[in-house]
């Protein structure tokens, strides 16, 4: 297959395969959205190629990226080596997350976990592309179970996410004590239904203090500048 590199808003290089999902519009909200404290450890759950790892890059920040497929893991090495930066990319399996990475060592977990559920609708239209965004691999209640597990009491992880499953992912987190602290629905334009939500969380703590920020617009000098950044 053949292989291309992408330049992202942050002037970090990403290589990338047409057999993967490529760089995308939610990736690069999500990474705007995350906050990560200075010097946090940071998980990238389902790193893919390495796309969002690479979008939130920070010198103070501790990034490691988990996958299942190890082709794509390669070509996330490929970036961090040629970005010369430091990441760590680990091969596994999240539901395995407990073999992999002691029990609350990560401060903060960035995610983009499969939208869909595995018998809704049209597959993706390959093998690896349905691992990413189809359930079959794992499901959301997955997702929800690794995080909580790799995050201390007070560690933070933000997700990206369909509107219309959002409850899915709030009932999954809720199960294993991650509270919704900030909600953000992006929208086309201010007439448009939201195509997508952001999602962050806190392990622990009071339900209450949700934030709901003002929607980002498409169409907007926002969603510009985070593309110029």
């Amino acid at each position: 297959m053949p292989q291309t590199i992408e330049t992202l808003p942050n002037g970090l290089k990403l290589w990338q395969d047409d057999r993967f999902f490529k760089l995308g519009q939610d990736s690069v909200l999500l990474s705007a959205f995350a906050k990560p404290r200075r010097n946090a450890k940071v998980l990238d759950l389902g790193c893919g190629t390495g796309a969002l790892a690479l979008l939130v890059y920070r010198p103070d920040l501790k990034i490691t990226g988990l996958e299942l497929q190890e082709d794509a893991l390669a070509l996330f090495r490929r970036s961090i080596a040629d970005n010369d930066v430091e990441m760590t990319a680990v091969q596994g399996d999240l539901r395995a997350i407990r073999t992999i990475f002691p029990h609350g060592s990560m401060d903060y977990v960035i995610c983009n976990p499969p939208y869909f559920d595995r018998t809704a609708g049209k597959s993706a239209p390959s093998p690896e592309k349905r691992t990413a965004r189809q359930d079959g691999s794992c499901t959301v209640e997955d997702v929800a179970v690794a995080t909580s597990f790799v995050l201390h009491t007070g560690g933070k992880a933000a997700f990206v996410f369909r509107p219309e499953r959002m409850w899915v992912l709030l009932e999954a987190l809720s199960r294993v004590r991650l509270v919704p602290k900030r909600l953000r629905f992006v929208h086309q334009n201010a007439t448009a239904a939201p195509s997508a939500v952001l999602v962050e969380c806190r392990k622990g703590g009071s339900p209450e203090g949700l934030t709901v920020e003002p929607p980002l617009l498409v169409e907007s000098e926002e969603y510009q500048r985070i593309y110029r950044k």
